[in-house]
């Protein structure tokens, strides 16, 4: 690794003058508020969690608040984070900590490593920042910022491949400033390093950068097993009634699982088969199309009105024929743990 030794001294230097600051979650060393951050930033963006991050501290302040709370609960307050599994993970691993550590984080990454959610790069950050182990983190930013300093060419969808980053990103940490070192190489990766047009003239690594001596920085890192995106495509049923909207928590596992939505359907003629002969009427609204990680969703809504004064016999066999769900104010609904773009369809009516 030519140039490798003076890795860790550049970034700690650059890291002190121009790192990010001000950050909620930074200059603690308590491992409920980092891992909370770090699973927040899990594929989201800083300016989208700090809303997130402080809303949840107020609701659940420590550990044991957050392991006592109903799922429901957790799911309402991440709602429009997306990714919910990490919501799921973060309840699970809580109840995990409070029952099998007595409510205190294991103190090494290996631990750490094992609880629900904890994946290695989140385990070496948690040890890291609040333990000062000497561990090294490999998330995709710095995947990308060692990759490319390093030259390290191997295709990292092979797993021996990855081990071989691992051993050298472990070699890399300093014995002194592990903390600064490396919230330095995320910040590299959040705003210099990026994926396409890195600003190599800022960056503390360009003289010793494979990457950029070869003039293709974003050739690196190299992973050929790229994911194949497919499409999908539902309807869903808004029913209204007197104020009211039938809603249905989503099944798990599955998209969306554990989250309160509108009944689906497997497509707009098939729905509209079901509702013929309701009363009321139906309006199509605009479809609302969300790009999950594997997959783009086109989701056909339907809004049925129903008229206000219904007697019960008269809305059981409706209910019947619906995915198994209940009637539930709208202000009420809104309340709970709900995909971002029915909310946001529920809001705009």
């Amino acid at each position: 690794m030519a140039g490798a030794p003076d890795i860790a001294p550049r970034v700690l230097r650059w890291r002190r003058q121009f790192g990010r600051q001000g950050m909620p979650w930074q200059g603690t060393r308590d491992p409920y508020r980092v891992w909370l951050s770090e699973i927040m930033l899990q594929q989201t963006q800083v300016a989208t969690v700090r809303d997130y991050y402080q809303r949840f501290l107020q609701r659940f302040p420590d550990l044991q608040a957050l392991a006592a709370a109903p799922l429901d609960d957790v799911l309402a307050l991440w709602s429009g984070l997306g990714y919910y599994s990490r919501a799921r993970n973060l309840h699970r691993c809580a109840q995990a900590v409070v029952a099998e550590h007595g409510g205190a984080f294991p103190r090494h990454s290996e631990a750490l490593a094992k609880l629900p959610g904890i994946g290695r790069s989140t385990a070496a950050a948690i040890a890291a920042f609040c333990f000062g182990e000497r561990v090294a983190i490999l998330d995709g930013n710095v995947k990308r910022v060692l990759g490319r300093a390093l030259g390290f060419g191997a295709d990292l969808s092979v797993a021996a491949n990855e081990r071989a980053l691992w051993a050298q990103a472990q070699a890399l940490v300093p014995a002194v400033g592990v903390e600064e070192y490396t919230q330095g190489l995320m910040d590299l990766g959040a705003t210099v390093c990026h994926a396409r047009q890195p600003e190599c003239g800022r960056c503390p690594l360009a003289a010793l950068c494979v990457a950029r001596a070869q003039g293709r920085p974003e050739a690196y890192p190299v992973k050929t097993r790229r994911l194949k995106r497919g499409a999908r495509a539902h309807a869903l049923l808004w029913l209204a009634q007197a104020g009211r909207l039938w809603l249905v928590q989503r099944p798990s596992p599955g998209v969306w699982a554990g989250l309160w939505s509108l009944p689906e359907f497997e497509s707009p003629e098939a729905l509209q088969a079901l509702c013929t002969g309701w009363p009321g009427h139906g309006e199509a609204l605009p479809p609302l199309v969300h790009a999950l990680t594997h997959f783009d969703w086109t989701l056909q809504p339907l809004r049925w009105q129903l008229p206000a004064r219904m007697s019960a016999p008269r809305l059981q066999p409706i209910t019947a024929a619906l995915p198994a769900g209940e009637w539930v104010l709208v202000e009420q609904a809104l309340q709970r743990g709900m995909p971002a773009p029915v909310r946001k369809l529920l809001l705009s009516r």
